[in-house]
Formats: structure tokens, C-alpha cells, sequence
């Protein structure tokens, strides 16, 4: 008795003093609140009321035995007393005007409060350390029964399970691995049965702790705070179902819009209808942002019927994700730019064989981020949206008709070699690579009459439209032009000038149309 006693004086003091400061202070008696002093009695602050309420109960409980509070009518409040002394006094002051209290209800819930508290005899413990045991071994017991429980049903769901799965052919009993069904039957009965031993033990502690006079309010408490919990969550769902029926429906809209979307886009991808500003070639990039904005929209839309959307926690993470975005997400966005200015400029198509800056190549891929490339050689590049924005773009295959593209070479040859004859066997090494069409016809073009040799580009269009055959005909055309030269005697040479020759390098007329070259 004298140690319940030093635990109320230590616990009461530490309560009331903790409101010595403010207009009001609470008397607590193990951990039960048993009334709020809020007036001056006889010149008493409410915390030297409080204060010597909680000495007068810590004397009066002294004596071991059982204690009795009742209330006694004295004008104008009522006295509190205990097995007949009187132990504090609550004024009509007292009480709470918004709560809408009366004086007769404070007076009833304190006593209540008060007697609870006090039921903390030889007897009522020892009936609590029985109840404690008793309520022990039922936990004990249903903690044993369940896991026995658990163990048979597992049982009985394997064996069926086996079952079903011997009836079905090869081809099903291949997809439904045994192991992964034991395992997935296995997890789930182990999930539940944590579920319900964590119900128990909560359940559990929640009478022992009500028991006991010192945690008494703690354990009455649990219950109504998990029922409490459970109400709060429920009326949650309830009225949160109006909202996401909202949302769903907001949604099931954006779906079927974006259905449609991709209908209409694939009739204008196979030609089946024509639009002036959509072109064919621009159907997979201009559906994959009108997919994206149509999904935005409704997120938009729906944001507000979303659950959580309006707390704090909800708008804090929605304000670091775009914090998150701005900051890390600058260059990024510059790439998605530059491929959409890439992508609706038209500079060029999957297929076609082009060069950015010092590399060249056939694309292979037209990304929002980045352009990928294959060379003749057969090497994969990629490059950024915005260094291909940023750099020259010269396209082989935008120029001629139907699939493939073109292909330019350069000689140098000295000024004693006529022209004609240079044109004549750069068009007749060109007919002889396989993959060069016919018609067009290839051509030959003075580019330049530099200081020492006149410079010849031979153009001409080539049927392949994948990297490695380009190479090829390259090599093919290249080897062609050294065989015709060596055939006709021709140096590949670019002379450059050391002196002045015995003789002048002009061409004679009548070499004029030196072989292959052939007059008008």
C-alpha cells in the first residue's frame, strides 16, 4: 500500500505540475483523470487546489482496506469525500461552459473516476493476477490451437491444390510449378495467422493492463482505440467511395478516349484516311504525345476526388516531386524538345542515310531523347536530340525517289588528263558496281579547278537502304574506279607544283575524246 501510495504522490505531482502555469490544472489518481480545477476557492489558484487535492488523497489511501468516494452537497458545489474526510471541492466554476457540462454530471463522472482508481486493494489484486494468469493460458492456448489450425489447412490446400493440377494436361501442369503454389499458399496462411495472433495479443494485453489500478485507463482505452481506428477508417472509405467512383470514371473516359485515339491514328498510319497536317510518318510520335496529354488531363481532372489528396503530407510530396523534376529534369527536357522539333521539322525518316557532322549512317531509330545510327561498318551511334539539333544534317536518301539513296565520290586528277575522258570513266566504273541504278543516270561534276588538278564528284543512286550494303557498293565502286583508270592508263594522281615543266600539261585537241569519251 505504501508503495501505490509513493507511486500516486510521484505520478500526481509530475501531472499537476505540469499545468502550473496555465488557468486550469487536472487531478489525475493512476493515470485516470478525475476532474480540471479551473476556479480560485478561498483564494486557492487551481494548481494549489490540485496540489493539495493530491496530498489529501495520497493520506487518505495511507490505510490499507478498501476506499470509498462519494459526493457530499455543500452550497454551492459538491465535496468529494473518501470513506467519509473530505478530499477536494469542485465549484460551479469549474465547469467547462463549451462542453455543455453540469455541475451534477462532473460530480457523477469524478466520483466514478475516483473509485476506479482506488480499487486497488490485497484482494482486488490478487483477483487481478488471477485473471491475469487465466487470461495467459486462453492466449496461450488459442496461439497453440491456431498454429495447429493453420498446420491442418495447409495441409488440406496443398492436397487439393495437387489435385487440380494433376488434372490438368502437360502444357497447364508446366505453366503452375508445385513449388510456387506451396510457397504462395504458404505465405498467405502465414500472413493470416500473424494477423490474427497480433488481434489476440492485442486483445490480450488490453485485460491484463485493465487489471491493475495504474494501467487501468491504458487498457480500457485499447480497445476503444483500435474500434475507434477501425470506425475512423471505415467512415474514411465510405466517404472517400463517391470521390473514387469520380476518379474511376474520369479515367475509364481518358481510357476510351485514348482507344479511340489509337484507332483513328492507325486508319491514318495504313493510308486509310488522308489529313493534310498529319502525315503518315508522323503518326507513331504525334500519338504517343496525345496519348500522354490525354492521361495528364484526366490525372488533372481527378487529382481532386483522389484520397489524401488534400493533406499535407499528399501536397508536401507533390511539391518535392516538382521540386525534384525542375531541378534535374532541365536537360531532359531540352532533349524531348529537340526531338520533337527534329520529329515535326521532318529532317529526317527511319530508313534514311545521313551524316551529323563527322558521322554518317543509316537511322535506325528516332527517339525523343536521341537518334541512333548504324554505319557501314556496321557500328551502332547515339546521338543526342540536341547535338543533332545543334549540328549540319546532310540527307543521301531525301533526294531521290522511292527506297535507297545516294552516293558521291571525289577524285583528283592533273590538268594533261582530259576531262572528258575523267567523266567517261567515273560513269563507266559506276555501271560496272553492282546496286547503282541505271536511271538516274550517274553524273559527273567539276566541283573545282584547284592550283594543281581539277576535282570530280561522281553522284549516283544506290538500291540498298541498309548500312552494310552501302558500305559495299562503296568498296565495290571504289575498286571499279581503279580498275577502269588502270585499263585506260590513267594515273590517280594529284600533282602539286615544284617547277616549271619543259613543256606545258595541256591536252591536244585531238585527245580530246580519248577513249571512253566519245564526241557529241
Amino acid at each position: 500500500m505504501l508503495l501505490l501510495t509513493s507511486m500516486l504522490q510521484a505520478t500526481e505531482l509530475k501531472t499537476v505540475e505540469s499545468n502550473e502555469k496555465t488557468d486550469e490544472a487536472r487531478l489525475t489518481v493512476f493515470n485516470r483523470d478525475i476532474v480540471v480545477f479551473r476556479s480560485t476557492v478561498l483564494g486557492m489558484h487551481p494548481f494549489e487546489r490540485a496540489t493539495r487535492a493530491q496530498a489529501r488523497i495520497a493520506q487518505q489511501t495511507e490505510m490499507s482496506g478498501e476506499h470509498h468516494a462519494k459526493a457530499v452537497a455543500v452550497a454551492p458545489g459538491m465535496l468529494i469525500q473518501i470513506d467519509g474526510a473530505g478530499s477536494f471541492y469542485i465549484s460551479p466554476e469549474d465547469i467547462d461552459p463549451f462542453q455543455q457540462e453540469t455541475l451534477e454530471s462532473v460530480t457523477e463522472n469524478a466520483v466514478k473516476a475516483l473509485n476506479q482508481s482506488l480499487a486497488h486493494s490485497l484482494s482486488s489484486i490478487l483477483h487481478a493476477l488471477g485473471y491475469t494468469a487465466l487470461a495467459t493460458l486462453i492466449f496461450a492456448g488459442a496461439i497453440w490451437l491456431l498454429i495447429k489450425l493453420r498446420r491442418m489447412v495447409m495441409r488440406r490446400l496443398v492436397n487439393f491444390a495437387h489435385e487440380k493440377m494433376a488434372e490438368l494436361n502437360d502444357v497447364g501442369a508446366l505453366l503452375i510449378r508445385r513449388d510456387r503454389i506451396n510457397w504462395m499458399l504458404r505465405k498467405t496462411l502465414q500472413l493470416l495467422t500473424w494477423l490474427i495472433i497480433l488481434l489476440l495479443g492485442y486483445q490480450w494485453l488490453g485485460v491484463i493492463m485493465s487489471q491493475f489500478p495504474f494501467t487501468r485507463p491504458w487498457g480500457e482505452h485499447l480497445n476503444g482505440y483500435l474500434f475507434g481506428l477501425v470506425l475512423m477508417l471505415g467512415s474514411a472509405i465510405l466517404k472517400a467511395i463517391p470521390d473514387l467512383f469520380v476518379a474511376c470514371v474520369i479515367f475509364a473516359l481518358a481510357k476510351l478516349f485514348a482507344k479511340g485515339m489509337n484507332h483513328f491514328f492507325d486508319l491514318v498510319q495504313n493510308r486509310s484516311i488522308e489529313i493534310s497536317w498529319l502525315d503518315a510518318d508522323l503518326v507513331g510520335p504525334t500519338r504517343r504525345i496525345a496519348v500522354i496529354a490525354v492521361w495528364l488531363f484526366a490525372l488533372a481532372m481527378a487529382y481532386p476526388y483522389l484520397p489524401g489528396s488534400g493533406t499535407e503530407a499528399f501536397k508536401g510530396v507533390s511539391v518535392l516531386v516538382g521540386l525534384m523534376l525542375s531541378m534535374g529534369a532541365s536537360s531532359l527536357v531540352g532533349q524531348a524538345a529537340s526531338g520533337l522539333i527534329l520529329t515535326y521539322s521532318r529532317v529526317y525518316r527511319k530508313g534514311e542515310f545521313i551524316r551529323i557532322g563527322e558521322h554518317d549512317g543509316t537511322i535506325t531509330e528516332l527517339g525523343m531523347f536521341s537518334t541512333r545510327i548504324r554505319n557501314g561498318m556496321g557500328v551502332e551511334l547515339t546521338l543526342p536530340n540536341s547535338y543533332v539539333l545543334s549540328s549540319v544534317t546532310k540527307n543521301y536518301s531525301r533526294v531521290v525517289s522511292g527506297d535507297g539513296f545516294v552516293v558521291d565520290t571525289k577524285v583528283t586528277i592533273g590538268y594533261d588528263t582530259p576531262w572528258r575522258q575523267v567523266q567517261a570513266m567515273l560513269i563507266e566504273a559506276a555501271h560496272r558496281t553492282p546496286g547503282i541504278l541505271p536511271e538516274p543516270s550517274p553524273k559527273v561534276f567539276q566541283t573545282a579547278l584547284s592550283d594543281f588538278y581539277p576535282e570530280y564528284l561522281l553522284v549516283c543512286q544506290a538500291i540498298p537502304t541498309d548500312p552494310r550494303p552501302r558500305a559495299e557498293v562503296m568498296n565495290q565502286l571504289h575498286a571499279n574506279i581503279q580498275d577502269v583508270f588502270n585499263e585506260y592508263g590513267v594515273q590517280i594522281m594529284s600533282p602539286h607544283y615544284l617547277g616549271d615543266p619543259e613543256r606545258e600539261k595541256v591536252v591536244v585537241k585531238s585527245n580530246w575524246y580519248k577513249e571512253p569519251a566519245s564526241p557529241p
